[in-house]
C-alpha cells in the first residue's frame, strides 16, 4: 500500500485526492476544495524543517502524554499505553505560515475527540492549550477548532514514524489551521476557560491561524 509521497501519482506531481483514499480514513474537509493551496502559499513535495526552539531530547522510558485542566478525569499515558489506544488515520493537507503547503499527507495516531470524550471536558472549557516537550513552548486553540474529526495526536506520517525533526515521537495535527498550531513533541493537552496565547502568538503571530483567510500575524 502506498502512503502520501510514496504514491506513484504523487511522484508524478499530481496531489492525491479524497477519491484516491481507501475506506476507513478520515478525510480533512479542505482536501475537497477545487484549489487546495491557500492564498499566498506555494506547494512543496518535500517536508521542510522549521523550529522555534531546539529539538528536545525525549526519554521514551519517561515520555508521557497528559490530558487535563477542566476535565472530569485527567488522563496520562506512557508510550506503551498510548500505543494501545484506539487509532485513526487522517488524509489532510498541511500549511505552514512561512508560505509552503504540503498536500496529501497521511497521518495516524489517536483522535483528540476521543481523548476529550475519555477525559470528560467540562462545559466551562472554551479553549485548549497544547504544550510541547521543548521547554516553555505552548500554542492555543479555540475548543471548536480543536475538536474536529480530522484532528489527532499523530506518531506516523505517510506510514513512517514521525522523526524528532518533525515533532516526533508524537505531535498534534490540526489540519485546518496553520501548522504552528500542530504542536511538535506534544506533552500536554489542557482544557481552559480563558484564551491563553502561546509562544508564537505572543511573538506576533495571529491568535487563530486560518490559512484560507491568511491569518498569519496579529
Amino acid at each position: 500500500m502506498f502512503f502520501g509521497s510514496e504514491d506513484p501519482k504523487y511522484q508524478e506531481g499530481e496531489p492525491l485526492k479524497p477519491i484516491d483514499v481507501e475506506d476507513g480514513v478520515i478525510i480533512s474537509p479542505d482536501t475537497h476544495r477545487e484549489n487546495r493551496i491557500p492564498p499566498g502559499q506555494s506547494r512543496t513535495r518535500k517536508w521542510p524543517v522549521l523550529h522555534a526552539t531546539d529539538v528536545p531530547n525525549i526519554n521514551m522510558d519517561t515520555w508521557k502524554l497528559e490530558v487535563g485542566g477542566l476535565v472530569e478525569k485527567p488522563l496520562g499515558f506512557s508510550w506503551d499505553e498510548y500505543q494501545e489506544l484506539p487509532r485513526v488515520k487522517v488524509f489532510a493537507d498541511f500549511h505552514c505560515v512561512t508560505r509552503w503547503s504540503r498536500l496529501s499527507n497521511y497521518w495516524e495516531g489517536v483522535s483528540v475527540k476521543w481523548l476529550a470524550e475519555q477525559a470528560g471536558v467540562k462545559s466551562e472549557a472554551k479553549f485548549v492549550v497544547a504544550t510541547g516537550y521543548d521547554y516553555g513552548w505552548t500554542t492555543n486553540l479555540p475548543l471548536v477548532d480543536f475538536l474536529t474529526d480530522d484532528a489527532l495526536v499523530a506518531d506516523l506520517h505517510d506510514g513512517e514514524p514521525i522523526d524528532p525533526d518533525h515533532g516526533g515521537p508524537a505531535r498534534l495535527i490540526i489540519p485546518q489551521l496553520y501548522a504552528w498550531k500542530s504542536a511538535k513533541w506534544l506533552k500536554r493537552i489542557e482544557f481552559v476557560a480563558d484564551d491563553q496565547p502561546g509562544y508564537w502568538e505572543q511573538m506576533g503571530y495571529h491568535n487563530h491561524g486560518d490559512p484560507w483567510t491568511e491569518e498569519r500575524f496579529g
